[in-house]
């Protein structure tokens, strides 16, 4: 029984991705009709709408589902490594750290101009990472203490971690051309801003192993779930699979930021309501969490791109928009 339920929400989630993937695709300034959108899919359309698809919103939508999941399992690995509900990538501090060596690469480099290369289109992913990385090991070591990481030091560790890094990122803005400050300080707010398929491919490929590495370990998760001193009677090693698990949320949370921004808040309501519609279990939780985050994102940036045009809406404030009211409803439930 559970099993079917689990099923067919997934079946129903995945629905609304598909819907909301063509409505997706004649939204924005330039309207295409569905029926030209069908035609253009297929190899018939003008040739107009062809770029208008194949080079900008199809890429863009791919890298929002991709993004969506990514993140939602993120957040999802976050909260049951450290069993904190309200942990997710940009709240404790990881998206900052990602996001203060992307703006040091960006500053080093040749400004922003710099993303649109070829070389940086494989290089993102890995310094996003290491800022990733380094944040989430310092939060890690703060958080520390009589030998364990209690939830609540690490939300009050990791959203000083955030505000440490989000003022060196500051610091970095002030230090760039106009241009490239206004364009670095959109990206951090959250928004899709490569439309390339070399972008598509090599978030694709990281996200894939990664996922998939994430999604074996689905069962670990449930084990440190039931508390330390029965997983290590179960005979897992707790902190060594906490801190591999911890690295894997923090491979794909630096890999989505690379591409997407810094997007808050989508790796705390996926999770949550993965949860409330399955259960407590990790293996449904994970793959559900990201067809939620996918469906969530989509939607988000079908909406920055619809609110205010011909002018967009960052993805990541949408997301906000969305997230703060929730974070706050845990916070005051939780602490």
């Amino acid at each position: 029984m559970r099993n079917t339920k689990f099923a067919l929400v997934c079946g129903i989630t995945f629905l609304a991705i598909i819907i909301f993937f063509f409505v997706s695709m004649n939204a924005g300034f330039i309207h295409i009709p569905l029926q030209n959108v069908l035609l253009t899919l297929f190899g018939h359309g003008t040739e107009e709408d062809h770029m208008t698809i194949f080079q900008f919103r199809l890429p863009r939508i791919i890298l929002a589902i991709l993004i969506g999941a990514g993140m939602a399992v993120a957040g999802a690995i976050l909260q049951g490594a450290s069993r904190n509900p309200l942990a997710d990538p940009g709240i404790l501090g990881i998206n900052a750290g990602a996001g203060f060596v992307v703006v040091l690469y960006m500053f080093l480099g040749r400004g922003t101009s710099f993303l649109a290369t070829k070389t940086s289109v494989f290089i993102m992913p890995f310094a996003a990472f290491f800022g990733a990385l380094c944040a989430a090991c310092l939060i890690y070591a703060l958080a520390w203490k009589k030998g364990r990481v209690t939830p609540s030091r690490l939300l009050l560790v990791g959203i000083g971690v955030n505000a440490a890094f989000n003022s060196g990122i500051t610091i970095l803005q002030m230090k760039m051309e106009p241009t490239d400050f206004t364009k670095a300080l959109v990206w951090l707010s959250g928004t899709i801003w490569s439309t390339s398929w070399q972008s598509v491919w090599t978030l694709c490929i990281w996200l894939l192993i990664l996922l998939l590495f994430a999604f074996s370990k689905a069962y670990v998760l449930e084990v440190l779930n039931l508390g330390d001193p029965i997983a290590i009677g179960l005979g897992t090693n707790v902190e060594r699979e906490r801190r591999l698990l911890l690295i894997i949320a923090v491979a794909i949370a630096g890999g989505c930021v690379a591409v997407g921004g810094g997007i808050t808040f989508l790796g705390l309501i996926a999770p949550h309501m993965a949860k409330m519609l399955v259960g407590s279990s990790y293996r449904k939780i994970l793959p559900l969490s990201a067809l939620i985050g996918s469906l969530l994102l989509l939607l988000a940036d079908t909406l920055g791109r619809v609110i205010i045009a011909p002018a967009e809406l960052p993805v990541g404030i949408v997301i906000s928009i969305l997230g703060v009211p929730y974070f706050v409803y845990l916070l005051l439930r939780k602490l």
